[in-house]
């Protein structure tokens, strides 16, 4: 049973930050290289799901892991209040329409578990519903990763409170930044506690693993991030048409 508060949101103690920064590079320029194998094969695919809340800097994760990936076969996806056409729907339609093509990486900045989330931190399903959707959740992964040949990678971005109020005030000090602010952040940093205990679940509930990553260096984070991704490819056994390995 994973509890978010017994895991720290900063490095270990005595990792040499020079030593990881450049592993995060090599990371980047490998998963550039078999990114490029994946988009040839055409047959597998991969989902990378960012979750956390705000501040945890899921933006600077996709741009820093990302950064020797060519943009043909690249997408993000990030998920916001469904329209009033999801709203008709269920709620897995409008995920379902954004899953990576085979020999494509998609990544959600945000995802399906904003529906077990926000919406249960708020109250506006019921325990039954969650519990249904979690079942469904855990059916939906499993019919891209069994049925549709997709490796899905989920992190969740282990942000401290006490970080967060400093990542949510640059936004409001940094110009450059300041298009980042959003005032509803701060009301909905008063639930926290809501928010950890509906992560846990989400967490403790699913069937394919969750990756718990410490945010609040964020050097670390792009190490880890590209570590697990890089790990995820590799153990694809991408090949080119030809059978040969780049």
């Amino acid at each position: 049973m994973i509890k978010l508060n017994e895991i720290s949101t900063k490095p270990p103690l005595g990792v040499d930050k020079k030593q990881l920064k450049d592993l995060t590079k090599q990371y980047q320029e490998r998963i550039g290289d078999l990114n490029e194998i994946l988009r040839a094969e055409g047959k597998q695919s991969l989902l990378v799901i960012l979750q956390g809340m705000d501040g945890s800097g899921k933006d600077g994760a996709v741009k820093k892991v990302f950064k020797e990936c060519t943009h043909f076969n690249v997408d993000v996806y990030a998920f916001k209040k469904p329209t009033e056409i999801e709203f008709a729907h269920d709620f897995l339609w409008r995920v379902h329409q954004q899953v990576p093509a085979k020999g494509n990486i998609k990544i959600f900045n945000r995802s399906h578990y904003e529906d077990i989330l926000i919406q249960r931190v708020h109250g506006w399903i019921d325990e039954e519903r969650v519990q249904n959707r979690m079942d469904a959740i855990n059916a939906f992964e499993k019919l891209l990763a069994f049925d549709n040949g997709t490796t899905i990678l989920k992190f969740y971005l282990h942000l401290s409170y006490e970080q967060q109020a400093l990542e949510l005030q640059e936004r409001i000090d940094d110009p450059e930044k300041h298009w980042k602010h959003n005032a509803n952040d701060w009301k909905e940093r008063e639930h926290w506690k809501e928010y950890m205990a509906c992560y846990e679940y989400a967490i403790n509930n699913s069937t394919i693993p969750w990756h718990i990553t410490p945010v609040d260096e964020r050097w670390y984070r792009d190490y880890l991030i590209s570590k697990k991704v890089c790990e995820a490819m590799e153990a694809m056994d991408l090949k080119y048409p030809d059978g040969k390995l780049k």
